[in-house]
């Protein structure tokens, strides 16, 4: 395979299952790498010597790129990420191990992942994604700024991880996902949120009008209250958001020609996930903002309810436009310590 691809793009090999066991460990990644691939791929169970695994590979590690996979269906000791870093490797991705028990987003809601990629980069890894993923975990996936996203079954005809690999899903696939791009083309933020835009015309230019996606009586427990007897738990709070959205074609067929409504409710999940916020109009505000990043979203009405306070709901209902939101952001030239865009791979 590595001379077959003959440089035109990395490889990366897997390196099995295989007991959590310093020297086999060691002896496995020795030999994958005498292949000549770019990549090293090595799955880490729970175990007490999964570290010690790890850091057997610490010589190896400063002339190969070696990735760490986690799984999410299995639970790990504390400071895994932080000894992957220290150790050296280049990245580290997370998986699923069972299969049958659930996909990637079943055994990590989304606060969980933003929370795993943004650790692993500060810990100076690159970071991939996996686990059972189809084309609608794309664009639900992207805003949290992933360096790779894995697939087999979706690679495969009917879906089948034991099929053959399929040119047409394979394209599908590739086509929700950006080409990457060099750093002072486009920034980490732009980067996240085009999954669709770069292959089909400026939607404004398109002359299809704009349809409504919504979000309705969507409850989550919320850390929220600006009284002290609200801080220390949850109550309960309801969602409703609409959001008017610029056609790109007169019949979506696939998830590069829609904007997910599951991308509303991750991002929610998110915001709610980072913890304690004081004011209903801070919440719906963020959420506002977070809606109208996706380029295509012209219009955003949101409202939250708390629902513990009284016979009935009290809350705030805002609307935003994408024109609201860019006149209030500061200019570039007017704001202290700017700094350009990072480019995301």
């Amino acid at each position: 395979m590595v001379k077959f691809v003959s440089g035109r793009r990395s490889v990366s090999a897997a390196c099995g299952d295989f007991p959590m066991e310093k020297r086999a460990v060691a002896e496995k990644v020795l030999e994958i790498a005498a292949t000549g691939v770019d990549f090293i791929k090595i799955g880490f169970f729970p175990s007490e010597q999964a570290i010690a695994c790890a850091d057997a590979l610490s010589d190896i590690a400063r002339s190969k790129k070696l990735i760490a996979v986690l799984f999410a269906d299995h639970r790990y000791e504390g400071g895994m990420l932080a000894a992957l870093g220290e150790i050296g490797f280049h990245g580290v991705m997370v998986d699923t191990d069972d299969k049958a028990k659930g996909r990637l987003l079943h055994h990590l809601p989304p606060d969980r992942i933003a929370a795993f990629v943004e650790d692993a980069h500060r810990h100076g890894m690159m970071v991939g994604l996996a686990g059972s993923l189809e084309a609608p975990d794309i664009p639900r996936l992207l805003p949290y700024g992933p360096d790779f996203i894995g697939f087999r079954g979706a690679l495969c005809g009917g879906q089948s991880r034991s099929s053959e690999i399929d040119a047409e899903s394979v394209a599908k696939i590739r086509a929700l996902i950006p080409q990457e791009q060099p750093p002072e083309a486009v920034s980490r933020v732009d980067y996240q949120l085009l999954a669709a835009r770069g292959y089909f015309p400026d939607p404004a230019d398109a002359g299809l009008g704009t349809d409504q996606i919504f979000v309705r009586d969507f409850v989550l427990p919320v850390e929220i209250g600006a009284y002290s007897f609200e801080h220390g738990k949850t109550q309960k709070v309801r969602f409703d958001v609409t959001a008017d959205v610029l056609r790109v074609t007169r019949n979506p067929e696939d998830m590069r020609h829609v904007v997910s409504y599951d991308l509303i409710m991750d991002g929610i999940r998110s915001i709610v996930g980072r913890g304690h916020v004081e004011l209903v109009e801070t919440l719906v505000e963020q959420i506002a903002a977070l809606v109208l990043e996706s380029p295509r979203v012209t219009r955003v009405v949101v409202r939250a309810e708390k629902l513990e306070l009284g016979p009935g709901g009290v809350g705030v209902q805002i609307e935003r436009t994408q024109e609201s939101i860019r006149a209030s952001k500061p200019s570039p030239a007017h704001t202290e310590g700017s700094r350009g865009g990072r480019g995301a791979a």
